[in-house]
């Protein structure tokens, strides 16, 4: 059963490096890593060698009773010299499974503490944490909610406003003015939930594929972590999108601030680059230490948690990642694809915001740039130029909804970090020629107005 049961995708025949090769002969560039996910690219002897002799070693194993080394090295690894005071690692096989571990992981931190009231979590509008039924309660993607809405999503679940300074900042408020809005904005939310009844706050540090790539303003999340300090309450930040080396640094939240550490930080798709299914968390100290002093368990489990392969998988992408300097590149190679992206788009008239970090960049599209009015949701800007790209040879990742979970367009860039500087120019060369193709093709027909 495919996603659609209209059509059939594509058959990938074989992939490499930054590329696709399908079936039918056509070689896809691929500007968005499959959804983020593969941060090395396609292809890899040396992920392909450790899988190899991993399954020679062990293939599985419970861990209910067992551990394999490859798990223990891949958390040594992550953790070397506690990071951030990140001191425990807990793997699974998606970033669903890792925002559910890290919700049950909050209330079990609390019940084990005597502070059972606490069980109430908040999150964002225009977010997303996941696809499971836990996961997607903390996420406002409209159009995945619509037929669970009402019906089975997790009680005490509430949002505050997206940390969205293209749509949310008024006319003439500074960057700072505008964070402090928006933390007094969760302040009244937690007095009005009750303080010591909320369990975490949950963020993306950079919102990924559903309201694309939307950074927060200076001091927000410093804000933020100063009031989950003050009122007892968690800090999870979800990167499981745009962590693992993803926006320039290995944690998105290095850059927003000393200050700023979650008590759980998600992690997933740049975990395994794609090679095996795995995700995880990383957990601060206190936290480990207070289920150490109870219970001395984490009430939680999956079959194929720690899974051996996936854990050698991961470790060795992480250690290319290490060995090649990728996040530094990435780093490097953002600001010259943050430059061909403005060039070529800046002054685009159906181009609203061009935003993002490291290789991770959205462009929203509008209706009217003066007004920043979207375009109406059946004309689907988005999934337009995702198509007319791959035409082209160009993968992209598509996004509708954008503004409210029903009206917004825009398209994703998050190619590997192993790109090349030719590759970011020929990337951004037919995504101009997409879009150009696409409104010029919109504005000769009945379906748009302007």
């Amino acid at each position: 059963m495919h996603r659609s049961l209209n059509s059939r995708p594509h058959v990938v025949a074989s992939a490499s490096g930054c590329y696709l090769f399908l079936e039918n002969g056509q070689r896809i560039l691929d500007g968005c890593a499959g959804a983020a996910v593969a941060v090395i690219g396609h292809g890899s002897q040396i992920v392909a060698d450790a899988m190899v002799e991993q399954s020679r070693k062990v293939s599985y194993v419970h861990t209910l009773a067992y551990t394999t080394s490859a798990a223990e090295e891949l958390a040594d690894l992550l953790l070397e010299g506690n990071p951030f005071g990140f001191s425990k690692a807990y793997f699974v096989g998606s970033g669903s499974e890792a925002t559910d571990s890290a919700i049950k992981l909050a209330r079990q931190y609390f019940f084990e503490k005597g502070q059972t009231q606490r069980t109430k979590f908040v999150s964002r509008q225009q977010a997303y944490h996941g696809n499971t039924v836990a996961a997607m309660s903390l996420s406002s993607n409209m159009a995945r909610r619509i037929p669970y809405e009402n019906a089975i999503m997790l009680p005490g679940v509430s949002f505050v406003s997206a940390a969205n300074a293209y749509r949310g900042q008024k006319v003439g408020e500074t960057d700072d003015q505008y964070a402090a809005r928006l933390v007094e904005e969760l302040d009244q939310h937690f007095l009005s939930l009750g303080p010591d009844t909320v369990a975490a706050f949950v963020a993306e540090t950079v919102v990924g594929a559903t309201a694309g790539c939307l950074t927060a303003p200076r001091g927000y999340f410093s804000g933020v972590r100063q009031l989950c300090d003050r009122y007892g309450i968690l800090l999870i930040l979800d990167e499981v999108m745009c962590g693992t080396g993803r926006t320039g640094t290995y944690f998105a939240f290095e850059q927003e601030g000393d200050d700023v550490v979650p008590d759980i930080v998600t992690i997933g798709k740049g975990l395994g680059g794609g090679y095996a299914p795995i995700a995880g968390l990383l957990v601060r100290r206190n936290i480990v230490d207070s289920l150490r002093q109870g219970s001395a368990s984490f009430n939680h489990g999956h079959t194929y948690q720690a899974h051996p392969m996936s854990c050698a998988v991961a470790l060795a992408v992480q250690q290319v990642i290490r060995d090649e300097d990728l996040v530094r590149s990435c780093a490097a190679k953002g600001r010259v694809l943050a430059s061909l992206l403005h060039e070529a788009f800046a002054h685009h008239e159906h181009v609203g915001e061009i935003r993002g970090r490291g290789l991770f960049w959205g462009i929203e599209f509008v209706e009217n740039r003066g007004t920043k009015k979207p375009f109406k949701s059946g004309v689907e800007v988005g999934p337009k130029v995702q198509q007319k790209a791959f035409d082209l040879g160009l993968a992209v990742y598509p996004g509708r909804g954008t503004v409210d979970g029903w009206t917004g367009d825009h398209i994703l860039l998050a190619p590997p970090l192993v790109i090349e500087l030719d590759e970011l120019i020929t990337m951004v060369n037919i995504l101009k020629e997409a879009v150009d193709v696409v409104f010029s093709e919109l504005l000769g027909s009945s379906e748009l107005t302007l």
